[in-house]
Protein backbone atom coordinates (compact mmCIF):
# COMPACT_ATOMS: atom_id res chain seq x y z
CA UNK A 1 0.00 0.00 0.00
CA UNK A 2 2.67 2.29 0.85
CA UNK A 3 4.24 1.87 -2.81
CA UNK A 4 0.98 3.07 -3.95
CA UNK A 5 0.44 5.88 -1.46
CA UNK A 6 2.05 8.62 -3.44
CA UNK A 7 2.01 7.23 -7.34
CA UNK A 8 0.13 9.98 -8.65
CA UNK A 9 2.45 12.46 -7.23
CA UNK A 10 5.89 9.83 -7.77
CA UNK A 11 4.55 10.34 -11.14
CA UNK A 12 3.46 13.85 -11.90
CA UNK A 13 6.87 14.63 -10.12
CA UNK A 14 8.54 12.28 -12.91
CA UNK A 15 6.79 14.12 -15.71
CA UNK A 16 7.69 17.41 -14.48
CA UNK A 17 11.33 16.47 -13.70
CA UNK A 18 11.71 14.86 -17.76
CA UNK A 19 9.80 17.79 -19.20
CA UNK A 20 12.49 20.39 -17.34
CA UNK A 21 15.84 17.57 -18.76
CA UNK A 22 13.92 17.84 -22.25
CA UNK A 23 13.77 22.06 -22.08
CA UNK A 24 17.66 21.85 -20.68
CA UNK A 25 19.02 19.68 -23.82
CA UNK A 26 16.64 21.57 -26.07
CA UNK A 27 17.82 25.00 -24.57
CA UNK A 28 21.33 23.87 -25.02
CA UNK A 29 21.09 22.87 -29.06
CA UNK A 30 19.19 26.11 -29.60
CA UNK A 31 22.18 27.91 -28.09
CA UNK A 32 24.68 25.87 -29.75
CA UNK A 33 22.90 26.26 -33.15
CA UNK A 34 22.05 23.05 -33.95
CA UNK A 35 18.52 23.79 -34.35
CA UNK A 36 17.03 27.21 -35.19
CA UNK A 37 16.27 29.40 -32.57
CA UNK A 38 12.97 30.57 -33.68
CA UNK A 39 12.04 33.28 -35.36
CA UNK A 40 12.32 36.71 -33.52
CA UNK A 41 11.13 36.95 -29.80
CA UNK A 42 9.15 33.16 -29.94
CA UNK A 43 12.93 31.79 -28.75
CA UNK A 44 11.16 30.92 -25.48
CA UNK A 45 7.90 29.44 -26.95
CA UNK A 46 9.69 27.99 -29.35
CA UNK A 47 11.89 26.46 -26.43
CA UNK A 48 9.34 25.30 -24.69
CA UNK A 49 7.42 23.29 -27.17
CA UNK A 50 9.73 21.52 -28.60
CA UNK A 51 10.77 20.42 -24.99
CA UNK A 52 6.62 18.97 -25.02
CA UNK A 53 7.09 17.46 -27.54
CA UNK A 54 10.05 15.45 -26.69
CA UNK A 55 8.91 14.68 -23.77
CA UNK A 56 5.71 13.29 -24.68
CA UNK A 57 6.91 9.71 -26.20
CA UNK A 58 9.49 9.86 -23.81
CA UNK A 59 7.52 10.09 -20.34
CA UNK A 60 5.20 7.15 -22.32
CA UNK A 61 8.17 4.98 -22.67
CA UNK A 62 10.02 5.78 -19.79
CA UNK A 63 7.14 6.15 -16.88
CA UNK A 64 5.30 3.02 -17.77
CA UNK A 65 5.59 1.86 -14.60
CA UNK A 66 4.91 4.71 -12.60
CA UNK A 67 1.67 5.47 -14.92
CA UNK A 68 0.44 1.71 -14.01
CA UNK A 69 1.10 2.13 -10.26
CA UNK A 70 -0.94 5.70 -10.64
CA UNK A 71 -3.24 4.10 -12.59
CA UNK A 72 -3.69 1.24 -9.92
CA UNK A 73 -4.16 3.68 -7.39
CA UNK A 74 -6.87 5.66 -8.82
CA UNK A 75 -8.87 2.40 -9.72
CA UNK A 76 -8.41 1.77 -5.97
CA UNK A 77 -10.10 4.93 -5.02
CA UNK A 78 -12.53 4.59 -7.57
CA UNK A 79 -13.69 1.43 -6.02
CA UNK A 80 -13.73 2.80 -2.41
CA UNK A 81 -15.70 5.68 -3.48
CA UNK A 82 -18.45 3.27 -5.22
CA UNK A 83 -18.55 0.79 -2.55
CA UNK A 84 -18.93 3.87 0.12
CA UNK A 85 -21.83 5.88 -2.46
CA UNK A 86 -23.16 1.65 -2.37
CA UNK A 87 -23.63 1.57 1.50
CA UNK A 88 -24.92 4.76 2.02
CA UNK A 89 -27.70 4.35 -0.75
CA UNK A 90 -28.45 1.18 1.28
CA UNK A 91 -28.56 2.68 4.42
CA UNK A 92 -30.97 5.43 3.08
CA UNK A 93 -33.29 2.21 1.81
CA UNK A 94 -33.14 0.50 4.70
CA UNK A 95 -34.50 3.41 7.03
Amino acid sequence: MSSQKYASLRYTALRVALLVACFAVVYGLCYAHIIPLGVGSSNLVWMVLLALILSAPLSWVLLRKQRDAMSEQIVQRVDNAKARIAANAGQEDGA
